[in-house]
């Protein structure tokens, strides 16, 4: 395995060990008018492999943002981890793929089930991003932040960019 895919192998590992830390994600869209709009929404697929998957009505502004311009940003934060990936996203009617993702937060937004005509889905295909992460969770972000207000050292962490 040539160094390239080995580069690409730890960014595809280290972007699924992330993903595990988040629930909700901000994904960022083109209005009409050329302005950048956020919108948070649930990620759906626990397993990362190239697609994340979103639930939302189909009347949402984002569905009309996406149908003009499918270049989209996802940015996730934690406590200890932050990440922000680029590409691309597609409206999807997919019954099966509903069903397959359907589960009862969902029903909180959507009270008529997976039948509901008023859902679509989104699918998010990651092209690039970047994370942040400080290593050891909670606790090594805190020891880190008192040994800098004693020590005057600088926070360590991990910040990376890929491709994929």
């Amino acid at each position: 395995m040539n160094e390239t895919a080995t580069d690409d192998h730890d960014a595809q590992e280290k972007l699924r060990e992330l993903l595990k830390k988040f629930r909700f994600a901000m994904v960022t869209t083109r209005a009409q008018d050329g302005s950048l709009q956020a919108h948070p929404l649930t990620v759906q697929e626990a397993e990362f492999d190239g697609d994340l998957w979103f639930v939302i009505a189909r009347h949402a502004s984002a569905v009309r943002h996406i149908q003009a311009d499918p270049r989209v940003g996802v940015s996730f934060s934690s406590n200890d981890a932050w990440l922000s990936l680029t590409g691309r996203a597609e409206v999807v009617t997919d019954a099966a793929k509903l069903e397959q993702l359907w589960n009862p937060a969902i029903e909180a937004w959507f009270p008529q089930g997976p039948g509901d005509p008023d859902i679509v889905l989104l699918r998010f295909d990651a092209e690039g991003g970047e994370y942040w992460d400080s290593p050891g969770g909670r606790v090594a972000t805190l020891l880190a932040f008192v040994k800098h207000r004693v020590t005057g050292e600088r926070l360590e962490g991990e910040n990376e960019k890929f491709d994929l």
